[in-house]
């Protein structure tokens, strides 16, 4: 008795179970048809150009997207801060003291005044064996400028950062994404992904432009655990999530990967790292380094093209 009744609460669960998992597929399908126009859906692993070639470059300077595309970086990774009179900048920092010669907060300088600073030569004193002649002197973009110097035929990959310092950042991002033809008239784009920490700016750009790939990043202080929940909530707006590559395992890209989301982890430079990454199952990945990924990638599709063929 004991076990017919156990049998007949089991299959009632099971029954639940696959109407839930029928009706989360169903809505993803939808969330994500948005979106199947992006160059992320052409199933190839994406090589993302870190604040450009951060290794060999200033970040977040022309120079350095240039070398990022030059060594086959499939995206240029761009942190948006935003100057005091409303413009967006390329800068990882709230601060211009790490990366220019200037100090104080962006959110209480001009543009005017952020153009009067240097962003190269740090990189040289830093760097002396990487140092040229040419990065002194180099002035921060703004995301205009990135725009009209590498066009529609770039890819780009644009965080919102510390969205709460800066009110109205998502709709002057999507102000200029629209005023640079980087999405169409019904809002689609196949060359922008946008990255957030915080949910709430993704959900605002979700509201904004529903049909905008997404990338929800993650900041892991110990080891990463995510659950089905999470990742059930993320789909629903993002296709891909972005963490710390020091704090997951293969367990980790294996759930994120069962939900049928994107997984690029950060930021990963050492070439046995980046291998590891590939063997779980990452979608693409951040490096200061894309030429040295580039190698790394074409090792690793010989080899697996090698094990498939014995």
């Amino acid at each position: 008795m004991k076990t017919n009744l156990s049998m007949k609460k089991f299959g009632l669960s099971m029954m639940s179970a696959a109407f839930i998992l029928q009706a989360t597929s169903v809505g993803a399908l939808a969330a994500n048809e948005n979106h199947t126009n992006s160059s992320i859906y052409e199933k190839k692993i994406v090589n993302i150009a870190h604040r450009g070639a951060s290794g060999y470059a200033p970040e977040h300077t022309i120079p350095s997207y240039q070398l990022g595309e030059q060594m086959k970086g499939d995206y240029i990774e761009i942190d948006l801060q935003m100057t005091k009179d409303g413009r967006l900048i390329a800068m990882h920092d709230e601060k211009v003291d790490r990366t220019t010669n200037g100090t104080g907060l962006v959110k209480d300088l001009t543009l005017a005044e952020i153009k009067k600073l240097d962003a190269g030569t740090w990189f040289n004193e830093k760097y002396p064996q990487m140092a040229k002649k040419s990065y002194e002197g180099l002035v921060v973009p703004t995301l205009e400028e990135v725009f009209k110097k590498f066009g529609r035929q770039a890819n780009y990959y644009i965080e919102t950062k510390s969205p709460d310092v800066y009110p109205g950042m998502e709709e002057e991002l999507l102000k200029v994404l629209k005023d640079y033809k980087m999405v169409d008239s019904k809002g689609r784009t196949k060359n922008v992904l946008i990255q957030s920490f915080s949910q709430e700016s993704l959900l605002k750009v979700h509201d904004m432009n529903p049909k905008l790939p997404l990338v929800q990043l993650f900041s892991y202080k110990n080891q990463a655990t995510i659950s089905d929940e999470e990742l059930d909530t993320i789909k629903e707006y993002a296709i891909g999530v972005g963490p710390n590559f020091n704090k997951v395992d293969g367990q980790y890209v294996e759930m994120v990967r069962n939900h049928d989301l994107q997984f690029h982890p950060y930021t990963v430079n050492e070439r046995a790292d980046m291998k590891k990454a590939l063997e779980w199952g990452a979608t693409g990945l951040f490096t200061n380094y894309p030429d040295v990924f580039k190698e790394v990638l074409t090792e690793y599709k010989h080899d697996k093209h090698n094990k498939n063929e014995k």
